[in-house]
């Protein structure tokens, strides 16, 4: 099965930014909505954002609004979630997910995910 991989992620400190980006290892993403998630230790996956196949369509997590930025060059084969003022509650790894349902799928429905990628927010 094909996948994903996220890079950027890093340690920073709060209201610190951080820019994360997914690619695909062997396909176009172009008719793919994109989806980030993360996971902190002891928690269940939660998704941040998404965005369809085009951009037409983005949402967010409630806990992320005003902050983070999902966007995506479909001719650079990328997307890219752009997270400023950042709280230690941030921390966690982020994955992005390739989605053929709009971004209504469930969690097990994706179908090709990256392995990850580490935000540690702290002072």
């Amino acid at each position: 099965q094909l996948q994903l991989m996220e890079s950027g992620g890093g340690y920073v400190q709060p209201g610190g930014s951080l820019r994360l980006s997914c690619a695909p290892s062997g396909f176009s993403l172009d008719t793919y909505s994109i989806g980030w998630f993360r996971q902190a230790p002891g928690k269940e996956r939660e998704k941040v954002s998404c965005i369809s196949s085009r951009g037409g369509y983005i949402r967010y997590a409630d806990s992320v609004k005003g902050r983070f930025t999902i966007s995506r060059d479909n001719a650079k084969n990328t997307v890219y979630l752009q997270m400023n003022s950042l709280k230690p509650e941030d921390t966690a790894i982020y994955y992005c997910a390739a989605d053929t349902r709009n971004c209504k799928g469930a969690l097990h429905e994706y179908d090709y995910w990256g392995q990850g990628t580490q935000v540690t927010v702290s002072s």
